[in-house]
């Protein structure tokens, strides 16, 4: 294997990994999260629910996802993230089947925590592949290929739900989760043969921070790198870094959720059509696939922490526009910005992680910080919703947002610092562990 890796290979074998972890993306956050907002009105009506237990349902998926956003990552460090991801896949794949055949609120609900287990499972060792692959100048343009999974997943499931509603009547919401769950399950398939932990797993040369200004060289590696033992993974949470990578991403989750959650909402009663509000949030969907490149190479150029603070810029102005304007040609303005911007953060934050602990340990790192994403995810509809009952519009809504993003942008600046070469957490474990053996 390691032969077919040498240097009349023009394709370099991080590019297929990479892929995999697009299709990884597809399916976990496509297919498994983004599809429940186009199947959940039909969903409501064949299970007799109320919006409030379909809300229910979206936050068990969300909780899922958050109890296994690190356990996820600590598994992938210490067994490998290719295991992780094909069972994560493959627990999703099954749940969402199951998920059509649900008569009842409470069976449905577990079947969404366990589909949340398996997102959670699934994406965040996925979005530590770039930097397993790629040294530091590239790492942030092959994390955003990944992200990018997200937006084609919802472009797809886009075409592919209304398709199976027309086709299947009353019980298409049922036949939605059969072929979208298949779809995943053909994934975690296709994953379980092509993912590679690291390029040592090839005989190649392992990635670090110390080799940050070259891409993996293909040749053979003194010996293979071991698993990250939970010394190595708890160390983590105990570096500063870490923890403001994790505030930054915080506000993340918080600002952007309020936008997702009540978009369609908000242009409905601005006066937009359904179906023009509709289309609107695909344009987002379609704009969203290039946009974790387009931000994790512009961190790669410009440094994490500004690259972070550009987004947040963008993303605040996203915000801003739906508080302030009124006009159809400012809601597909800010709908544009906030789709070339919407996966921005997750790829700088990524990256990020894997700046600060190499390759080993980044699966624990981004597990660690998805936590407090995940959490401002929770608080940020929650706010969004009582000030709107509260105004009795959704201006103050999307102003928050903003401000939050604002926060954002200040705290990119004043928290993340690119790390000193040869400074990462898993080279600091190489070098102390022989003088703490003497």
């Amino acid at each position: 294997m390691a032969n077919t890796m040498g240097k009349d290979k023009k394709i370099h074998y991080g590019w297929i990994v990479i892929f995999m972890g697009l299709l990884t993306t597809i399916g976990s956050h496509g297919f498994g999260r983004m599809a429940y907002t186009l199947i959940l009105p039909e969903m409501s009506e064949g299970l007799g629910i109320t919006f409030t237990q379909a809300g229910l349902l979206a936050s068990g998926n969300l909780a899922g996802y958050l109890i296994f956003a690190l356990i996820g990552g600590i598994l992938a460090s210490m067994y490998g993230t290719r295991i992780v991801i094909c069972l994560s896949l493959l627990l999703m794949g099954i749940t969402m089947v199951l998920t059509g055949l649900a008569t009842s609120f409470e069976f449905a609900l577990v079947l969404r925590l366990l589909t949340g287990i398996g997102n959670g499972g699934a994406y965040v060792p996925a979005m530590a592949l770039g930097s397993a692959w790629f040294a530091m100048r590239r790492r942030g343009f092959a994390t955003g290929i990944v992200t990018g999974g997200t937006g084609v997943g919802t472009c797809i499931s886009a075409l592919v739900v209304p398709a199976i509603f027309v086709a299947y009547g009353a019980q298409g919401w049922s036949y939605a989760w059969y072929y979208l769950g298949s779809a995943v399950i053909i994934i975690s398939i296709i994953c379980g043969i092509f993912i590679k932990d690291r390029p040592s797993d090839l005989g190649l040369q392992q990635v670090g921070h110390e080799q940050a200004g070259n891409d993996i060289k293909n040749k053979p590696a003194p010996q293979a790198g071991s698993r990250a033992g939970s010394l190595q993974w708890g160390l983590i949470y105990k570096m500063k870094e870490i923890w403001y990578i994790g505030i930054v991403y915080f506000l993340y989750g918080f600002s952007y959720i309020i936008y997702m959650t009540f978009f369609k909402a908000f242009l409905l009663e601005a006066g937009i059509a359904d179906a023009r509000a509709s289309a609107m949030w695909a344009l987002v969907g379609g704009l969203s696939i290039l946009c974790g490149v387009i931000w994790g190479g512009l961190s790669d150029v410009l440094g994490r922490n500004k690259g972070a603070a550009l987004a947040y810029l963008v993303l605040a102005f996203s915000y801003l526009v739906f508080a302030f304007s009124h006009s159809l040609t400012a809601f597909y303005f800010s709908a544009v910005l906030f789709g070339l911007s919407a996966w921005s953060i997750p790829t700088i934050m990524a990256a990020t992680v894997g700046d600060y602990l190499g390759p080993d340990l980044v699966p624990a790192g981004v597990g660690f910080v998805t936590l407090f994403f995940g959490f401002g995810q929770v608080l940020g509809p929650a706010l969004g919703g009582y000030l709107r009952d509260m105004t009795g519009e959704f201006a103050m809504s999307f102003i928050i947002a903003a401000a939050i993003s604002a926060i954002g942008l200040i705290g990119s600046l004043v928290l993340i610092r690119k790390p000193p070469a040869g400074t990462t957490l898993d080279t600091r474990e190489k070098i102390a562990r022989p003088l703490a053996e003497k």
